[in-house]
């Protein structure tokens, strides 16, 4: 036997060859036709440092909250140029921040992080960077809250859910591969205060992105939760000063152990209640004054950062700045599942200039520097270098 095996090498690694291929043809099926290369393996010993902090870069694109749309998803990444017809990554050596909230209130979620994580692959090989972050509903379903799912949502859970099960029962029949654990250990099979035909997208649901489940670990145990890009600090929702004194990459080390299933079932707190650094609205909220002195504390003890983007709250009139434009808001709802607002996504050049890139028809053929709401007015433009330009792309 054991001259056999030298003499054909190939033979012994064929139960790990079996399980990229089964690997290969789930993602295929679920993804909507994507080929990804399958991951190494992520364990506590060998999975990476999160991104706390990046240099300057010559390009950067920032993109809202994304809400289960891939079609409008697909739309904002034209948008800046970042992918082409074929959904191929475009963007060269640009680096993307997506601020999180891919999950709930649309029907692609799956679908969404396949494409995203097949960009971070793609952007990686060109030079680029494309990095995600986690918004409140990525925690809100990791922790089994599913207030937000749709029912098509549901079902394509549970359809990715019978595929991964499948290709669980095909490497168990390979000797020499480990039998996979059961998918379902600890769910129950039924839940009394809920319709019977939504008991099994649910099951899916939970298993796949409960702390360690397939999904989260996969697609969301890489994400950050705070980031800073050269005078750019990027958040989901809002930092204040003792988020900052915490620690920013003890608070992406603690959440990424989290998702990984070594912290427990409870996400930390500083990711829970309104002034969590995926909750917080104190400077997005459009109806009330943006606390531009809480900001002005948090960006002071982040050094050589003059700028805070987030998410979270949707600007039903676009992207926007406040508070003498230290505060970015990005959101703009672009989900059918949310507001059905018009694609944007913001640019920011080497020379920290910011632009607005916009399907809004109101700014065909024009370059118009717009206050920001908490402008006087009869002050005339801003600083250009400060203020967004809002262009019109044709997605």
């Amino acid at each position: 036997m054991k001259e056999t095996e030298h003499k054909n090498p190939l033979c012994k690694n064929v139960p790990s060859l079996l399980s990229s291929f089964v690997d290969t043809f789930v993602d295929f099926t679920v993804s909507g036709g994507l080929f990804l290369p399958n991951p190494d393996p992520k364990t506590s010993q060998n999975v990476r440092e999160p991104t706390t902090r990046l240099p300057r870069v010559d390009r950067l694109i920032a993109i809202g909250d994304l809400h289960g749309d891939l079609e409008k998803s697909k739309q904002a990444l034209r948008l800046a140029g970042l992918i082409n017809g074929s959904d191929q990554w475009t963007g060269g050596t640009a680096t993307v921040v997506q601020v999180g909230d891919v999950l709930d209130r649309g029907d692609d979620e799956i679908k969404i992080l396949y494409l995203l994580e097949k960009l971070k692959r793609e952007a990686e090989k060109s030079g680029g960077k494309f990095i995600t972050m986690n918004g409140n509903h990525e925690i809100m379903n990791i922790e089994a809250d599913f207030r937000y799912a749709t029912e098509m949502g549901l079902k394509e859970f549970e359809d990715w859910a019978n595929w991964y099960c499948i290709g669980n029962k095909m490497k168990s029949l390979c000797v020499g591969l480990e039998k996979p654990k059961d998918f379902f250990s600890g769910i129950p099979l039924a839940f009394k205060s809920m319709a019977k035909e939504y008991h099994n997208g649910v099951r899916a649901r939970i298993a796949a992105l409960r702390p360690d489940g397939p999904i989260a670990r996969r697609f969301l145990s890489e994400n950050t939760t705070v980031l800073v890009v050269g005078d750019s600090v990027f958040v989901h929702g809002g930092l204040l000063k003792q988020h900052v004194e915490y620690g920013l990459e003890r608070i992406n080390r603690e959440v990424r152990d989290w998702i990984n299933g070594l912290m427990g079932k409870s996400a930390p707190g500083y990711c829970k209640g309104r002034h969590a650094v995926v909750w917080l609205r104190k400077f997005s909220d459009e109806e009330k004054k943006c606390d531009c002195s809480a900001l002005e504390h948090a960006l002071a003890t982040i050094p050589g950062v003059k700028r805070m983007i987030m998410g979270h709250t949707i600007q039903e009139k676009g992207i926007n700045a406040v508070c003498d434009n230290r505060a970015i808001r990005i959101d703009v709802g672009l989900s059918r599942g949310c507001y059905d607002g018009l694609p944007e996504v913001l640019e920011i050049n080497g020379n920290s200039e910011l632009l607005v890139l916009t399907a809004n028809p109101l700014y065909q053929n024009k370059n118009k520097v717009y206050l920001a709401p908490d402008s006087k007015e009869g002050l005339g433009l801003l600083l250009p270098d400060y203020e967004p330009k809002q262009v019109e792309v044709k997605a």
